[in-house]
């Protein structure tokens, strides 16, 4: 009985914690950390790259959320710049590695509707690599990898933010998931369990 009570507890002071506004900005980065870590897919090939990618879309959105936050309350409002200096700086900090997950081998089983993009995206580095050969762009001295993840990630997130109609639907439902439903929640049950209230949860 008294296990039962401390349980009960427990959850009301949990909840009403994230009923507070002041929380708010901390718990949406906590949250956007909890939606990126159970993005994975389910295909059991490529579990472990799913794994890492998932592992690293986590840390992403920790550390996109939490520098946005930190621009905004250093500069008393939010600005356009924001989104792209945070996405910048997450993607050149997780995904500026230059790997097999961050640049092949994960992308290798995605669907063949994507087949073009991820074609594109190989023949791009083909067509750079080929002009640093013929010298029409000089040899650069450190690996550029971390710049190009750092200004892809930059890039979409702006867009993502402030120009979503321009992005595939699929990609928006995801970047929605991960940047703007960690914003919301009402209880402890859809900030850890559920991303959002069960059907008949919420009055």
């Amino acid at each position: 009985m008294a296990g039962s009570e401390l349980y009960k507890t427990l959850i009301f002071t949990i909840n009403n914690i994230l009923q507070q506004e002041k929380y708010k900005a901390a718990l949406a980065v906590v949250k956007g950390f909890r939606n990126g870590a159970v993005l994975r897919d389910k295909v059991k090939a490529i579990a472990q790259a799913t794994y890492t990618h998932s592992r690293n879309l986590a840390c992403f959105v920790f550390t996109y959320k939490g520098l946005q936050t930190l621009q905004q309350r250093l500069q008393g409002k939010a600005c356009q710049s924001h989104s792209f200096l945070a996405a910048c700086l997450g993607g050149w900090l997780v995904f500026g590695e230059n790997n097999n997950i961050n640049s092949q081998e994960f992308y290798k089983a995605l669907p063949s509707l994507q087949i073009n993009m991820y074609l594109l995206s190989r023949i791009l580095f083909g067509l750079s690599r080929l002009a640093v050969e013929k010298g029409y762009i000089p040899q650069p001295k450190k690996d550029p990898f971390p710049l190009f993840a750092a200004l892809v990630w930059g890039i979409v997130l702006w867009l993502f933010e402030y120009h979503p109609h321009t992005l595939q639907p699929s990609l928006q439902s995801s970047m929605s998931y991960l940047y703007h439903d960690s914003n919301v929640w009402h209880d402890i049950s859809d900030f850890l369990v559920y991303n959002k209230p069960r059907a008949g949860a919420q009055k």
